[in-house]
């Protein structure tokens, strides 16, 4: 009776756990790329991209899962990943312009092999 009444009592006491807030991260289109050309975020997360060029532009996925409007210069298009995968996009105005948003979840026992190091 007392370990269960202790148990409860530690479940009052201890905090319950944050739930985890998702990650932004943001790519800026400049001199007619994507900077960062590639990145990683865990799902949930949301990527915005920024045009800093004076040539509009658009996000446009190659299995065309998502397109943004054109983005005049300071416009800004945000996109949520809820899941892993890799997405290749491009600027459907300028084809040459690439770029992939990988979407990895975080693995315990590759964040704890690599935590101590």
């Amino acid at each position: 009776m007392k370990a269960l009444l202790l148990s409860l009592a530690l479940l009052l006491v201890l905090p319950a756990p944050a739930a985890h807030a998702a990650a932004s991260a943001t790519v800026a289109i400049d001199r007619f790329m994507f900077a960062p050309m590639e990145i990683t975020v865990a799902p949930g997360s949301t990527v915005a991209w920024v045009n800093h060029d004076q040539t509009p532009h658009t996000i446009a996925a190659r299995d065309r899962s998502f397109v943004s409007p054109a983005m005049d210069t300071g416009d800004r298009y945000e996109r949520r990943f809820p899941a892993e995968g890799d997405f290749s996009y491009v600027c459907s105005l300028h084809p040459f312009m690439i770029g992939v948003v990988h979407v990895r979840a975080a693995h315990p026992s590759t964040a704890a092999a690599h935590g101590g190091d």
